[in-house]
């Protein structure tokens, strides 16, 4: 018996005229739709007015290992299996890796149809910059968790994207600030796409200083530049080496790695070679 066939399909972040073509086509079309919420699904395709022809199963991630054998058994079968999450792509802060792991492990072949992404809209929206960029997810939840996480991208060389809930975004400003200061660039970008945006830019103080003027509601995003240059030349030794040697773990070499960090954070090479030894006597 052939295989199926999974696809992984994206969903608007708020406005339902962002669903494109092809999933409208696909929901009358596949055998199986595994969603994130089977209401919000059946609420999306009524307004579009998108008549299903596949029985809808929950897939979320209080389920999702339950879940995920039941439509790997689906696909042996020979079956299609769509799954599709409540806004943006599956498997980014939200279900699919287990069942695109399980499928690869079964030899199923896998379909991605793209759509929207809060990540990748966000920045795009924030005003900073986006030749590179890192998405982070959510961060941690406790305070402390959180303070560690920010010291991990005190020196980070490219733009970061986050996620946060609109009930924790004020102590995550707050341990932003603490951890990174109060200068560095954000934006907040609250509730994309959908009828009460709202994108705030500025200093990560001025963030904090909006976001206790009101009630937070909806789904945040929350983007952080890179360090300036000054802020970079205030980093010790220890956090230059480190920089470095994450550069290495991913192939480039000693001079290549050096020479990369200088041109992003406008530090001389002579004064990173510095650091790596004073790095090495201060361990």
């Amino acid at each position: 018996m052939k295989k199926g066939l999974l696809i992984l399909a994206g969903a608007p972040l708020g406005n339902s005229r962002d669903l494109s073509l092809r999933v409208r086509d696909l929901l009358g079309e596949v055998d199986l739709i595994a969603a994130e919420d089977t209401r919000r699904l059946l609420r999306l395709c009524s307004d579009l007015e998108i008549s299903l022809s596949a029985p809808v199963v929950s897939f979320f991630a209080g389920n999702e290992a339950q879940r995920t054998p039941e439509l790997i058994s689906a696909l042996i079968q020979g079956k299609t299996v769509l799954v599709i999450t409540d806004s943006g792509m599956p498997g980014i802060s939200d279900p699919g890796y287990l069942i695109v792991r399980a499928a690869l492990d079964a030899n199923i072949d896998i379909e991605v149809v793209p759509g929207p992404s809060a990540a990748s809209t966000a920045l795009l929206i924030s005003g900073l910059p986006m030749e590179r960029y890192i998405f982070d997810g959510f961060p941690p939840r406790t305070q402390q968790a959180r303070q560690n996480y920010f010291e991990t991208i005190k020196a980070e060389g490219r733009t970061v994207v986050l996620f946060e809930a609109p009930h924790r975004i004020r102590e995550t400003l707050a341990d932003a600030i603490e951890i990174l200061g109060g200068q560095r660039l954000g934006a907040v970008c609250r509730e994309m796409t959908k009828t009460h945006e709202e994108i705030v830019r500025g200093s990560l103080t001025e963030l904090e200083t909006w976001s206790n003027s009101k009630e937070m509601l909806g789904e945040i995003t929350l983007v952080i530049a890179a360090p300036s240059a000054g802020e970079i030349s205030e980093l010790t030794p220890l956090e230059i080496a480190a920089k470095v040697k994450e550069l290495e773990g991913v192939g480039a070499t000693r001079q290549e790695a050096v020479a990369q960090i200088a041109t992003e954070f406008g530090l001389r090479k002579r004064a990173i070679f510095d650091a790596l030894v004073a790095s090495k006597i201060a361990q």
